[in-house]
């Protein structure tokens, strides 16, 4: 089973977006980071989802406290 899709305590660099990410997909947040970085010099929205991102997905914190 994959891990819930959440942002991380540890591994932020600012928000804890591409650490989230790359857990759920089974990747290294370094990985994703390069992933991202890359994909922000094509044209596109990036930013726009990356801050979509950053507001939609639970804090570890609070989704482990809302998990019963």
């Amino acid at each position: 089973m994959a891990a819930a899709l959440v942002r991380p305590r540890n591994n932020r660099m600012i928000a804890g977006v591409c650490a989230g990410l790359a857990r759920r997909f089974g990747m290294s947040p370094a990985t994703m980071r390069v992933i991202f970085v890359v994909s922000c010099l094509l044209p596109g929205p990036q930013f726009l989802v990356y801050l979509a991102l950053w507001i939609l997905l639970p804090s570890e914190d609070k989704a482990a406290a809302t998990a019963w």
